[in-house]
């Protein structure tokens, strides 16, 4: 049979300035519609159990799945980023207060901590002999730019809830829909590469759930056990840094770069016992996402931390603040399949 080359580069062409064009509309949904799809995913069997408990309405658990979403969702957000943007001078002028400051020799007393004292002391006049003032100097012209494009990259408070509520809304769709939908993008898979794509859509599946739970609910118990720390401490501007902490396990950075200075700040006040006490509680939010995060993440598949922590600063450089979620759904996919395709190799 006869080949008309040119209906077919046409056809091709025209297939392709489609999808072209469809994708620059949708673009300004894309961000809600895949975060929205990561949270169905990884909520899912919540949603099931809600749903078994309201007498089998699907309507119903919808509705408090929607709810919980902007409590849990929204709301955290909305106040983080709104304290951030309120206070985007004085986190400047902590940037450049931090860039200037010289570290004095440890005091005597610090030594007398039980159990951490030793260590917290040697590693304090290691950093002097080190030439700490040198590597603050060094460090200081890039330090305000750095918390300026951090707060550039947050601040934009209407806009980011307007996605968060955009997310929501394509959420509640989703929920009411969610077999349909999930039955589709496995016969569409299908379609394109049998069994074989088939079994893909059920490892991209388990990826973004992997990744909704390991960067999530990580960052939500370590936000919390640090905001603990910091309420009990009763430090000043607690709630900016509660918002910046919070932030910052999102951003899979943890809260040491937050517990650790108001510990010092403690200690230096003199208050060794409050000091002592946030200091352990500090500790356990520290430590909490080295148990947590590769938990939940293998409940999905097993991801490298390294791919999650590269898609989170790629994503939030790329696309801003909901880029922090994009980004390692994306990647996590990515590696799924690619190493699915590369066993399925070998096994032939």
């Amino acid at each position: 049979m006869r080949h008309d080359l040119t209906r077919l580069i046409l056809s091709i062409l025209f297939i392709v300035a489609l999808i072209g064009v469809s994708i620059w509309i949708l673009r300004p949904f894309l961000p809600a519609l895949v975060w929205a799809t990561t949270l169905v995913i990884a909520t899912w069997p919540i949603l099931r159990r809600v749903e078994g408990r309201l007498w089998g309405s699907r309507g119903l658990a919808t509705l408090v799945m929607t709810l919980a979403l902007l409590l849990v969702f929204v709301l955290p957000f909305s106040l983080a980023i709104g304290t951030i943007a309120r206070n985007a001078g004085q986190l400047l002028s902590w940037a450049e207060m931090a860039s200037t400051m010289t570290l004095p020799a440890p005091p005597d007393w610090i030594a007398g901590i039980p159990l951490v004292g030793g260590p917290i002391s040697r590693a304090w006049e290691n950093a002097n002999l080190a030439g700490s003032q040198e590597l603050l100097q060094k460090i200081r012209p890039y330090a305000g730019m750095l918390t300026q494009w951090f707060v550039g990259a947050v601040g934009g408070l209407g806009a980011v809830v307007l996605q968060f509520l955009l997310t929501v809304f394509i959420s509640a769709i989703m929920y009411l829909n969610g077999e349909r939908a999930a039955a589709a993008v496995v016969r569409f898979a299908k379609r394109l590469a049998d069994a074989r794509g088939e079994q893909a859509a059920i490892l991209a599946g388990q990826a973004i759930r992997g990744v909704a739970l390991g960067v999530v609910v990580t960052a939500f118990i370590q936000s919390a056990l640090g905001a603990l720390a910091v309420l009990i401490a009763a430090v000043p501007y607690g709630a900016i840094l509660i918002a910046i902490m919070f932030m910052l396990c999102i951003a899979q950075l943890g809260p040491a770069l937050v517990l650790m200075p108001v510990v010092i700040w403690l200690y230096g006040e003199g208050d060794v016992t409050m000091g002592t006490i946030t200091l352990i509680i500090s500790l356990a939010a520290i430590g909490s996402d080295n148990i947590l995060r590769p938990i939940l993440i293998k409940r999905g598949v097993d991801l490298p931390i390294l791919l999650i922590l590269v898609g989170v600063v790629g994503g939030l450089v790329a696309f801003g603040l909901i880029g922090i979620f994009l980004g390692p759904t994306v990647l996590a996919v990515s590696y799924t399949l690619l190493s699915a395709w590369i066993a399925d190799e070998r096994r032939v």
